[in-house]
């Protein structure tokens, strides 16, 4: 099985990130840079069919917590703390859940341990709609796209996983075509015996709708010494709507 793309940065106590959906491990590079600054060795990962990592005609919680393990084993890495947004959180509380000796600490960004029905259908129907024997660069790319969502960040998040395929041919990072089909898989919830009983941050958006005040009952019930803090002035890309608020919060959960 091929081993999981990342870029390492610093040195210290092992630190692994999981972007969301349709990210990538670079939607993370200002944010890894500085916990390496503050004694971190940095793991910023790309999940399998997002990034620069393999594609696979599967892809569910299972997998993305077998091939983050086989991560660990090769990097020799016996114990990490995580940092996981959105879909990248739900891996992250999967993989703690079913490997709780290999987890320190654990950060979970704007997503709560339930089912979220599938909700990314602009954004499938924008992403599907880009005829790349057609559109030649990123403007006409961005163009196309507005047809389809409005919302200028998203659009700017989207369009950091084109790159060029060939000379002339532009594609995208993340495996369309599989990720369509996954909806269901990608809003699952973590199953429901799971438990990590170790130190864990939920940092929830102000402006976002992802983390209610009526689903601390389930994550405390998955996570029993979890505790849930909000970052302002945020919606659900918390991290990069307010850096200074959640490195602030996370770097101090993390020294503890």
């Amino acid at each position: 099985m091929p081993l999981l793309h990342s870029k390492i940065l610093g040195a210290g106590r092992p630190l692994l990130i999981l972007h969301g959906f349709l990210g990538m491990s670079d939607n993370w590079k200002t944010m890894g840079a500085m916990y390496a600054e503050n004694g971190f060795c940095v793991h910023l990962v790309d999940l399998r069919n997002h990034g620069q990592s393999f594609w696979s005609k599967d892809f569910n919680y299972d997998l993305l917590t077998e091939d983050l393990s086989r991560y660990l084993d090769h990097h020799r890495l016996e114990r990490v703390s995580l940092i996981g947004h959105s879909m990248g959180g739900k891996a992250a509380m999967h993989f703690a859940c079913n490997y709780p000796d290999r987890v320190e600490k654990l950060i979970v960004a704007d997503i709560a341990p339930k089912y979220y029905p599938p909700h990314h259908q602009a954004i499938i129907e924008g992403l599907t709609a880009l005829d790349f024997n057609v559109i030649r660069t990123r403007s006409e790319a961005d163009g196309e796209l507005k047809k389809h969502i409005i919302d200028i960040g998203t659009r700017q998040f989207l369009l950091k996983n084109l790159y060029w395929k060939d000379k002339g041919q532009l594609g995208f990072r993340f495996n369309l075509a599989v990720l369509k089909e996954k909806m269901r898989e990608i809003g699952e919830n973590i199953g429901t015996t799971a438990v990590y009983k170790g130190p864990t941050l939920f940092l929830r958006g102000a402006k976002s709708a992802y983390i209610k005040d009526n689903d601390l009952a389930a994550i405390r019930r998955h996570f029993p010494n979890a505790t849930l803090e909000t970052i302002e002035a945020a919606g659900h890309w918390l991290h990069a709507e307010n850096p200074k608020q959640f490195f602030a919060k996370s770097a101090a959960f993390l020294g503890n």
